[in-house]
């Protein structure tokens, strides 16, 4: 071949490049790769839903994110956002305003908070932008992609992209003297900064799988998860502006059940009670430290979490049977749970 001449390339070396006779919007779509294609069709779809709030409570001016997730206005957000003002909000000045990326501005009132699952839920007054479509963080696998969009330094309407770093995770709340901690929380590597707190952790679907409530450190977010247990805590704030939990009075740790007794039971942990708090339903039922809660109402208890979900706004002022296993036998024994009350 003479030096001057250009070899014909191979199908390995070809490279596809924009229809240059293609409308300009089809070009840059062309020239996304998969992962951005991804992202960009979720920032889309999600954010024009997702408002940056700045907020007035008893503690000063605030600000965070928060998630339009009905067609009449029910605005999602955390409730460390909105502390410091208890209350239904419906009546009176509204607590502050939200503003989505397409300029609309709303004042909101608050619907409800509930400290214990960091979450709550706000309404705007006037119209808004589409809702976003809530999801189900019970289907993510670790790995999967996942976007961030919300408002952090007061940025409105940012968007970061990570990937599911790890599921159940837990986050401690408290509210005044009780102390709860959020089970099944998202952590990921999606970058998140203050002010992204209520702002959507969203899956390539499009769907949102949780809600960004903490910043934990470099590369490792936290957001509470979007679930069905999620959904009841939002039914109630709308309802009744409040959430209502029944309290037993015991704190207990996660145990692998001795062998003997896992074979027998069919479960392999339990909950070990390392307090039962004095004059509490636990204690007036004759439930005592080191303890191995089993089950609670038939139901099998495996950890810490499984007594928080079960004792609900329904077990309160019943007679709750649990069975435990005290110094080698299985012992029954009726709780009354009282309603739990928070500041």
């Amino acid at each position: 071949m003479d030096a001057g001449a250009t070899a014909n390339p191979g199908p390995e070396d070809q490279i596809a490049l924009p229809d240059e006779t293609a409308p300009s919007g089809d070009r840059g779509e062309a020239a996304l790769d998969a992962y951005s294609r991804v992202v960009t069709r979720v920032a889309e779809r999600v954010g024009p839903s997702v408002g940056s709030l700045r907020v007035r409570t008893s503690r000063g001016a605030g600000a965070g994110s928060a998630v339009l997730f009905t067609e009449d206005g029910f605005l999602l957000t955390s409730a460390h956002v909105v502390e410091g003002r208890p209350g239904t909000g419906r009546a009176g000045e509204p607590v502050g305003t939200v503003e989505f990326v397409d300029g609309t501005e709303r004042a909101v009132d608050l619907v409800g908070a509930d400290p214990l699952s960091d979450l709550a839920v706000l309404r705007a007054r006037g119209s808004t932008p589409r809702p976003a479509e809530l999801g189900d963080a019970a289907t993510l696998r670790v790995g999967q992609l996942v976007v961030a969009v919300g408002n952090p330094l007061g940025l409105t309407g940012s968007v970061t992209a990570g990937v599911v770093s790890a599921l159940n995770r837990s986050l401690p709340t408290r509210s005044g003297s009780a102390v709860r901690v959020v089970d099944e929380v998202i952590q990921t590597d999606a970058a998140l900064n203050p002010g992204n707190s209520g702002g959507a952790l969203v899956t390539a679907d499009g769907r949102v799988v949780g809600v960004n409530t903490a910043v934990a450190g470099v590369g490792l977010g936290l957001a509470v998860p979007v679930n069905a247990t999620t959904r009841r805590i939002l039914a109630a704030l709308i309802r009744d502006g409040r959430v209502r939990r029944a309290y037993l009075g015991v704190a207990g740790a996660r145990v692998p059940l001795p062998p003997a007794l896992a074979e027998r039971t069919g479960q392999r942990h339990g909950v070990r009670l390392a307090e039962v708090v004095q004059g509490s339903p636990a204690g007036q039922a004759g439930l005592f430290t080191d303890d191995l809660v089993l089950s609670i109402a038939g139901t099998p208890v495996a950890g810490p979490g499984d007594l928080q979900r079960l004792l609900t706004e329904d077990t309160v002022g019943q007679p709750v049977e649990m069975t435990v296993w005290r110094r080698g036998a299985l012992v029954d024994v009726i709780a009354v749970p009282r309603e739990l009350v928070t500041p």
